[in-house]
């Protein structure tokens, strides 16, 4: 399982050997050990009944009822989390195992697992530099690190020499379009716990999709801040389910809207001519559609709100790292990054976010710092202020201490 679908048929299905000239999967596996072979599905199916076949995490509902034996994830930090969430009940079940290949990007999903293997005595953790492999010289090194920062500069030359050759987790990643602020909301301490306020109007942004993910953002706007407070993605649902989970959800509803892409509108054949707007309507969410942009307008907006964005790290914990990840492609021929970000798994997230960074000031064009209701004042007896007070039996409401 590569990252995406099209990445695996060029990478390992249809890939040649430049030394041989012959498919890689036809040395692998020569006809005399072959029952089938399925080039539209990239699988093999061997004479002794076993099956080979490459996909890709951006469609890895593929597997189910499969099922597998066993998964090689290759480039994992790039792939698709939700993925292994599905795969991992499955090996479970009958027993099976898994790999995990892949360069750090940053510390996402991969960089948790990594971690959690290291203490886990069911897996097998090894983190691999240059200086452990010897497969380069010093001066080949030194050269290749030199090479970098004359294209990148000194920042981003010297991160991705040291991601590539040295298994960083901590190198920026190159290209990232929301990286830069993703990290100064951590290191303001922005993202952590944020928790739902039941007196303020909850609001949700969408971007739909069926073959591809519907991503949807739960947020909060409180005086200036955006407060992200819940997060969800799938692929191959319908309508129904989403509602279902947007309903599901332990948030009143009262006053809010709900914000999707202007092609929400379009009406389709397969649903009887209704838009998935109309959908939704029959479910009881009414949406809002918003017209339609040039990206570099919502990444500009999306940019500009992260600056007053809070996240809650474990409700959001999907949707933070497609932010993290999402990311202009580097052309090695051309030695420029694209004109466009890449579309993958990250990218759904993220345009459904780019949708709050439009909204959220219209919406809110008065959103400034919130005044104390009340004057700060002891009770007289406690000797706690109104604000605290008040403060402590919200958070009682909420079950919290």
């Amino acid at each position: 399982m590569l990252p995406e679908a099209t990445q695996a048929r060029k990478a390992i299905w249809t890939a040649i050997n430049p030394h041989t000239g012959m498919r890689r999967i036809d040395e692998a596996f020569p006809p005399a050990i072959r029952k089938r072979t399925r080039e539209q599905e990239m699988s093999i199916e061997l004479v002794n009944g076993s099956v080979w076949q490459v996909v890709g995490s951006d469609n890895f509902n593929s597997l189910v009822g499969s099922p597998p034996r066993g998964v090689v994830f290759s480039e994992w930090s790039l792939a698709n989390p939700q993925a292994w969430a599905l795969i991992r009940p499955i090996l479970a079940e009958n027993g099976g195992w898994c790999i995990r290949i892949y360069t750090p990007r940053g510390k996402n999903h991969a960089y948790r697992g990594h971690e959690a293997a290291k203490a886990n005595p069911q897996w097998f953790a090894q983190r691999l530099t240059v200086g452990d492999t010897d497969v380069f010289s010093g001066q080949t090194m030194a050269a290749e690190r030199a090479e970098l920062i004359a294209e990148f500069g000194g920042t981003e030359g010297e991160a991705l020499f040291q991601q590539e050759y040295y298994c960083s987790f901590d190198a920026a990643i190159l290209g990232a379009v929301y990286a830069a602020w993703i990290q100064k909301a951590e290191q303001s301490g922005r993202i952590g716990v944020v928790p739902y306020d039941p007196e303020l109007p909850v609001r949700t942004a969408w971007d739909l999709g069926y073959d591809d993910l519907t991503a949807i953002w739960w947020w909060q706007v409180s005086g200036n801040e955006v407060h992200l407070i819940d997060y969800y993605q799938a692929s191959g649902q319908p309508i129904e389910h989403y509602a279902e989970v947007l309903h599901g959800k332990p948030y009143d509803y009262a006053n809010s809207k709900h914000y999707g892409p202007h092609d929400a509108a379009n009406k389709l054949l397969a649903a009887g001519g209704r838009s998935i707007v109309a959908q939704l309507r029959e479910h009881g969410v009414h949406m809002t559609v918003l017209p339609a942009t040039s990206m570099q307008n919502s990444i500009a907006a999306a940019r500009k709100s992260l600056e007053f964005t809070h996240i809650d790290a474990a409700a959001c914990e999907t949707g933070l790292d497609a932010l993290r990840q999402y990311h202009y492609d580097w052309d090695k021929d051309l030695r420029i990054l694209s004109a466009q970000p890449v579309h993958d798994w990250s990218s759904h997230a993220c345009d459904a976010y780019e949708i709050i960074g439009r909204v959220w000031r219209e919406e809110f064009p008065e959103a400034k710092p919130q005044e104390p209701k009340y004057p700060a004042a002891s009770d007289g007896q406690s000797g706690q202020s109104i604000q605290d007070i008040i403060a402590a039996h919200r958070r009682a409401r909420r079950g919290e201490r």
